[in-house]
C-alpha cells in the first residue's frame, strides 16, 4: 500500500466510521498521547523500566497508531505525505551528504 493509499483508507475510515475528524488541536494532542505510549513499550523493552504483571509489548500497533494519526493531521491538511516525503528525503539528502559519514559518534564502534 503506498503512503497515498493509506492517506485514501484513513480518509475512508474516518467518513464512514468515525463521523469526521478531530479539529487539529485534539489530533496533535492524540499524536503525543500515541508517541508516549510508544515510548513506554520502547522503554519498557529495551530501557530500564519493567512491565507490570499482565502487561504485554506490542510495538507494531503502538507505531502504527502513530502513523495513523500523521495521517489523519495530513489529510485535515491537504498534505500529500508521499509527496513531501520525497521533497523531504531529497533535502535530507543534499543537506547531510557527508555528514553523517563524517560523524564520529557514529563511526567509532
Amino acid at each position: 500500500m503506498t503512503v497515498k493509499e493509506m492517506q485514501a483508507v484513513v480518509d475512508g475510515w474516518i467518513n464512514k466510521v468515525g463521523v469526521r475528524y478531530f479539529d487539529p488541536m485534539t489530533n496533535t494532542l492524540q499524536l503525543v498521547e500515541e508517541v508516549g505510549e510508544l515510548a513506554r513499550v520502547v522503554s519498557r523493552t529495551y530501557g530500564e523500566q519493567s512491565f507490570k504483571e499482565g502487561e504485554e509489548a506490542n510495538l507494531a500497533d503502538e507505531l502504527t497508531d502513530v502513523l495513523w494519526v500523521v495521517l489523519c493531521l495530513a489529510n485535515q491538511h491537504g498534505i500529500d505525505l508521499e509527496e513531501e516525503l520525497v521533497r523531504n528525503l531529497a533535502k535530507k539528502t543534499s543537506r547531510d551528504i557527508d555528514r553523517h559519514k563524517n560523524n564520529k559518534k557514529l563511526t567509532d564502534r
